[in-house]
């Protein structure tokens, strides 16, 4: 057995299906909070520089929060993460269409996204893990694909491993959507982000890449602060939404990805990841119906979200990245989520 402390709590149901909230606990007493609900990171708590224990993602108390929650809180996105085309895509010749939930475009792949499937799950020695049985025709992808997530926690460390494999060829790009606020609580305008790229991909204002790849220096993330990088749009802030280019060969080796640190509280979070790429969203159109883990409902800049991944409209852009699954082969994807404090 390993040295955490594994617990479960019955959560409540969703269309017939028992959900759950599990928590890792370690040595230490930090702790991570999971639910099988999209198998989803509901809490992770680690101490500041004063030794006092605080939340670093955004979530809910209860079941109902995610019930209503609109902005993939915590969630696994899948089985596309981010934005199809006009939701079409082809596959030697055979066109498929998808769920169009983002104006003309697919994202995040609707209805059908795991972020709203309850899971089967499975206590191991060292975590969890989450298993989801996608069928084949599935919000309009091909094939049968078995998703399996474990979580880890050790140290202060988050590992998710995603593992499947599909009946049929499939485009896969799986990733994590924790919004991150080191601080415990107030926006994240003020942490200072590092991001290991120098070229990121240019979107038009619907955030579908265009095909090129930039290196405007404004746009890159050196310990930034978040507001110097953000425009005013009359009384409101511009949010960004940006898939940067991570510099380092991708080698299924865990790889840094970025690093965020908050000055007054002295969290810092290492974010490495085995993905080509890493979007970066700053949460402006964050909203909650339901308060949050500090008791206040969730409004724009409350976090921000470091999601790695495959890069947005692959399936439809021949020089990226390949995102298509075959039936001989099995897809491996791993991000880590490294917590630290400096005194």
């Amino acid at each position: 057995m390993g040295d955490n402390l594994i617990s479960s709590t019955y959560w409540g149901s969703f269309r017939g299906r028992d959900v759950f909230l599990f928590r890792i606990t370690g040595p230490d007493g930090t702790y991570v909070e999971l639910t099988n609900y999209g198998a989803t990171v509901v809490s992770i708590v680690i101490p500041d520089r004063s030794n006092q224990l605080g939340h670093v993602v955004l979530g809910f108390p209860t079941l109902q929060g995610y019930l209503l929650d609109k902005c993939y809180l915590g969630a696994t996105v899948g089985r596309f993460a981010n934005r199809i085309a006009n939701g079409r895509f082809i596959i030697d010749g055979a066109a498929y269409q998808l769920e169009t939930n983002d104006g003309v475009h697919s994202n995040h792949s609707g209805a059908a996204g795991f972020n709203s499937k309850v899971f089967e799950y499975d206590v191991l020695d060292d975590g969890i893990s989450f298993s989801y049985l996608s069928p084949d025709g599935e919000g309009g992808f091909p094939g049968e694909l078995q998703l399996l997530v474990k979580y880890t926690w050790k140290n202060m460390e988050l590992l998710i491993e995603y593992t499947a494999e599909t009946s049929r060829k499939t485009p896969v790009n799986i990733t994590n959507h924790c919004y991150f606020n080191l601080s415990g609580g107030g926006s994240i305008l003020n942490e200072q982000l590092t991001v290991f790229a120098n070229r990121f991909l240019e979107s038009g204002s619907d955030h579908i890449p265009t095909g090129r790849i930039l290196s405007e220096k404004e746009l890159m993330f050196h310990k930034a602060k978040i507001a110097s990088k953000l425009q005013s749009e009359g009384e409101a802030l511009k949010g960004l939404n940006i898939c940067y280019v991570l510099e380092e060969p991708r080698q299924g080796t865990l790889k840094k990805a970025a690093v965020l640190f908050d000055p007054a509280s002295g969290r810092s979070l290492q974010v490495l990841s085995t993905y080509p790429g890493l979007l970066l969203y700053t949460g402006d159109y964050l909203r909650s119906e339901l308060p949050g883990h500090d008791k206040q409902a969730y409004k724009p800049f409350d976090g921000l979200c470091l999601e790695c991944q495959f890069f947005p409209d692959a399936p439809n852009h021949p020089d990226f990245p390949s995102v298509m699954l075959a039936p001989d082969q099995v897809y491996q994807e791993r991000i880590s989520y490294k917590f630290n404090v400096e005194q």
